[in-house]
């Protein structure tokens, strides 16, 4: 039984989904296919079924999955404390939207490069509702989302700051030298936001829908910057996060609307998986992370009264 079976039966039991291990794992398909085929040989026992197009774990595949987790976490602990006087050094993956790597993150990734340049640090870039997916798969070790209080079995969960959202235009738009809006100053207007999905998408159609206003004209767009340029060239009202337009108000690129959306709450959370080792990398990027990004409340946990697990 080889070191590297255990690695890709993990991989494939979070997945269920053989070319998504091996995407993971940056194998070809057939590599993991047979690496698995041969495990369960060595084993004598099936370790998944496939059920139509689905795979999923045989009840000895659940079993054997516990111990193989607890191999892995003590070798990655025997790995450690191996160099426990040495300076730091291993990999460690990062995974975050577009807007909380481009305008919260550098600042975060700076410091810790600077306590630990041994350290190889990935960063992939994930759109914010398949986030949660990449730590059950184990393709990244922290993740930071941008939403409503996340809460989840699974996962470690801990907020660090919350996130103000405006409506912005460019100043020559009709809405933009206005003191006061109404409901009804917004028909006909073109509202320039995330794809339907985005997480803070679905919360500004629910805040309009509460309101009354159901009939709405969008321009959706992946990108964050491109709703940022086109409100700035005219086309509509852009819906963003305040970091993300501070230097074109600033520059009088854009202007805040006088209208605050009711009920939105929005917070950027940093998140792991609540199974895995916490290694001193780990637990030194995610310190770094406090450092940089923690607010001046108390953030240990949505739970009034309740630490956060590392501080405990």
């Amino acid at each position: 039984m080889e070191l590297r079976q255990l690695i890709t039966f993990r991989t494939v039991a979070s997945t269920l989904n053989f070319s998504r291990a091996a995407e993971v794992l940056s194998y070809v398909p057939s590599n993991v296919t047979m690496q698995m085929k041969a495990l369960e040989d060595e084993l004598g026992v099936r370790l998944f079924d496939r059920l139509g197009k689905q795979l999923v774990l045989t009840t000895a595949g659940k079993r054997f999955l516990t111990h193989v987790q607890s191999v892995l976490d003590q070798l990655e602990e025997a790995k450690t404390v191996v160099h426990d006087n040495e300076v730091l050094s291993g990999t460690l993956t990062i995974s975050a939207n577009e807007v909380i790597c481009a305008y919260r993150l550098p600042a975060v990734f700076q410091l810790f490069r600077s306590r630990h340049p041994g350290v190889r640090l990935i960063f992939r870039s994930v759109p914010n509702q398949e986030l949660k997916q990449t730590l059950f798969e184990g393709s990244a070790d922290v993740v930071f989302m941008l939403d409503e209080p996340i809460r989840s079995s699974g996962l470690a969960v801990e907020p660090l700051l919350e996130e103000t959202f405006r409506l912005f235009a460019a100043p020559d738009h009709p809405l933009a030298k206005r003191t006061v809006l109404r409901l009804e100053d917004f028909h006909e207007e073109v509202f320039l936001t995330n794809e339907k999905g985005c997480p803070y998408r679905t919360m500004f159609d629910r805040s309009f829908e509460k309101e009354g206003i159901d009939s709405i004209t969008y321009l959706e767009f992946q990108s964050a910057e491109a709703i940022k340029q086109c409100a700035i060239s005219g086309i509509g009202i852009a819906f963003l996060p305040e970091i993300v337009v501070e230097a074109e108000v600033e520059r009088g690129e854009l202007v805040a609307l006088p209208w605050q959306i009711p009920d939105l709450h929005v917070y950027t959370q940093m998140l792991w998986h609540k199974d895995k080792w916490l290694s001193p990398i780990m637990m030194s990027f995610i310190e770094a992370a406090r450092e940089i990004l923690a607010s001046e409340e108390d953030n240990g946990s949505w739970e009034k009264g309740e630490e956060c697990p590392l501080r405990r």
